[in-house]
């Protein structure tokens, strides 16, 4: 489960992957760790058939069977889009597009050193060039934490599918699902349901590296 991700990017780059979104993307300004429940810029459409650029909540509302009191953290990744929780966001209207430069997983063992579980960190390559998770929005009304009370907000969360062979090894469950081009984009936030979701797929193996040194050039470097 993704839950951290990085946006180091700059407006230059914001305009060459989000052309349609105009100027509104000159206030998209670099944001280290990105947690849940932070505010975030999204690139959303409206009912109006109209597009904005907004800061949003990360997590979309928890399925009521696994809410044990009235505080609901949220959903920060989703995967089945077609079970009836989800399918509610599948329509145009609540799409959305989250800007990043890379995210991050937890490795499966502890390090022998520390004794934790080392955080790998992916981009599309060395530079951590702009890319946008596919996601959903909406308004709710809840409590997100308890001392804040009762909130009306807006709320996103992006999209997973199976673990290409880069994340696999780190995380084998699920990736995010990533778009790298504005014909990408453009087909999430505005084609029909059966061709939106096609964009539910895992990154190609060599499109995506992990920039986590490994053990061995660890050891390496050590040596010297």
């Amino acid at each position: 489960m993704c839950n951290l991700y990085n946006i180091t990017t700059n407006h230059e780059a914001m305009r060459r992957l989000f052309p349609k979104f105009g100027d509104v993307t000159n206030r998209v300004d670099p944001q280290l760790d990105v947690y849940p429940d932070y505010p975030a810029p999204v690139l959303r459409n409206l009912a109006d058939g109209e597009h904005e650029l907004a800061h949003l909540r990360w997590g979309m509302p928890t399925p009521r069977e696994f809410l044990k009191t009235e505080v609901d953290k949220g959903v920060t990744n989703v995967r089945n889009l077609k079970s009836s929780h989800w399918r509610h966001w599948q329509g145009v209207e609540t799409r959305c597009v989250v800007p990043a430069n890379s995210f991050s997983e937890y490795g499966q063992e502890p390090d022998p050193k520390t004794k934790r579980k080392p955080l790998h960190w992916f981009a599309l390559n060395e530079e951590k060039p702009l890319f946008a998770f596919a996601g959903i929005w909406t308004t709710w009304k809840g409590v997100r934490k308890k001392k804040e009370g009762p909130v009306e907000v807006d709320i996103f969360a992006f999209l997973t599918t199976e673990p290409n062979a880069v994340v696999k090894p780190v995380h084998p469950k699920a990736m995010p699902v990533i778009l790298r081009t504005t014909e990408e984009i453009d087909t999430w936030l505005r084609a029909p349901w059966d061709e939106a979701k096609e964009m539910q797929k895992p990154l190609p193996d060599p499109d995506l590296i992990d920039l986590t040194p490994s053990n061995d050039n660890e050891e390496q470097r050590s040596l010297f």
